[in-house]
């Protein structure tokens, strides 16, 4: 038996990678995470890129409202003209000729699609505002997972480690009891059995920390591995009621974003019905040319100057207009359906995000007092078992309900972090 217990142990040695030839993962805390991930994650760097250009596009909209400037300057040299006088030839004029000028361009009406545009620049930089607080919260969300696996993978490699070191204990005792005779060889059969199952459960609990090290170490893409540092999980209660966190989640970033691009759309469509307005515009310049390579400075040039106004009504554009009209009302009425969806669907999360937390508060307490009642019986039963009052049966039968209960309280504690970080994502801030 004792062999076996030996090639157990080896497989289980051969199993494990060789930890020792890597670097060994740091400890970081769960808010340095969240700050590494949402500076270096590409999802956050686009969110801020897109809110810079919606930056620079509320800017050109408003510039949008004055006029054109130009200046030219230009100097061409053409070839110099000779008129022959008394039969000798005389220079006419100078090879080279110079013009500046200065004009500008101003649109004074366009039905209104300049002031549409401005409202529909601002309801994108809205969006993308909301936008950059939903993928920082979306981020922090991912981070939290992978950080909350490890610690639960953490949690798991202990229980593992107890389960084991309970298992042996129990092997001492069969064999003990199986050399006084006083047990059988079934017994010692089921303790090898036992500390296979135990050594089994610490590999997968030291495989599912690698694999969540490895996932937070992407996450916040550091040049070295990470791990999370040690946490106590103590629930607390949030502050706010159901009703206040109903409030807070309509006006969460999803709901922020569908209702900015729902005013996008809207100033888009009253945009698209501006081009049944004529357009005026005024234009000015003035400018002259001569062959003075002083652009006017030692020569003075003759400068005219130009006024004009215009003004243009398209009358029929082969539908166009009609067809943009439509194509703005369909979108108008997909943002507000849209925009209607995600204010049911925060409601939603809410409710189910709240009640797993709920839920899971519950289940901590009163898996805590299972595991505490589990342990208790196993310390009984071991007793029991070795002094010959009770069977190995009721032993292993008692260590299976420890290990269960083992388990459950791993797995509320992982929902209740979860399910917090959910409804910090669906409200957009820290609860």
């Amino acid at each position: 038996m004792t062999r076996r217990v030996a090639v157990l142990t080896f497989v289980v040695a051969l199993l494990s990678p060789e930890l020792h030839a890597q670097e060994a993962p740091r400890p970081i805390s769960l808010d340095e995470a969240v700050r590494l991930a949402q500076r270096n994650a590409p999802v956050a760097v686009q969110a801020r890129g897109q809110l810079r250009s919606m930056d620079a596009s509320v800017r050109g909209a408003y510039a949008a409202f004055l006029p054109d400037v130009n200046l030219n300057m230009s100097r061409s040299w053409e070839g110099g003209t000779r008129t022959i006088q008394a039969g000798r030839p005389v220079d006419d004029q100078s090879p080279w000729s110079s013009s500046a000028g200065a004009s500008f361009n101003l649109q004074l009406f366009d039905g209104g699609a300049r002031f549409f545009e401005v409202r529909r620049a601002r309801a994108d930089q809205e969006a993308a505002e909301a936008n950059d607080i939903n993928q920082r919260f979306q981020i922090a969300l991912d981070v939290k997972q992978a950080y909350y696996d490890g610690l639960a993978a953490r949690e798991s490699e202990a229980a593992a480690r107890a389960q084991l070191e309970q298992a042996g204990l129990q092997m001492r005792t069969a064999t003990a009891r199986m050399a006084a005779g006083a047990a059988t060889k079934s017994d010692s059969l089921r303790t090898a059995i036992q500390i296979g199952n135990a050594q089994l459960a610490l590999i997968t609990a030291q495989n599912a920390l690698r694999t969540a090290e490895a996932t937070l170490t992407r996450l916040v893409a550091t040049s070295f591995p990470v791990t999370p540092a040690e946490d106590t999980l103590s629930p607390q209660q949030i502050a706010l009621d159901s009703a206040s966190l109903e409030r807070i989640a309509l006006e969460g970033p999803a709901v922020r974003r569908a209702a900015a691009a729902w005013q996008a759309a809207r100033a888009s469509q009253k945009a698209a019905r501006t081009s049944y307005f004529p357009t005026i515009n005024m234009s000015y310049s003035r400018g002259s040319n001569g062959p003075d390579l002083g652009y006017g400075w030692n020569d003075p040039f003759r400068y005219s100057s130009n006024l004009r106004f215009s003004a243009s009504f398209p009358l029929f554009n082969r539908l166009n207009r009609e067809e943009q009209r439509v194509t703005a009302d369909v979108q108008e009425e997909n943002a507000e359906a849209a925009m209607r969806d995600a204010r049911f669907a925060a409601r939603q999360q809410l409710s189910q995000f709240l009640g797993a937390l709920r839920t899971a508060e519950a289940r901590i307490a009163i898996q805590s007092a299972s595991v505490a009642a589990a342990e208790e019986d196993v310390r009984v039963q071991q007793q029991r078992y070795a002094v010959g009052a009770s069977r190995l049966l009721d032993l292993l039968t008692s260590q299976t309900e420890l290990n269960n209960a083992r388990a459950a309280l791993i797995q509320a504690r992982y929902d209740y972090r979860i399910a917090k970080a959910q409804l910090e994502a669906l409200v957009g801030r820290s609860l």
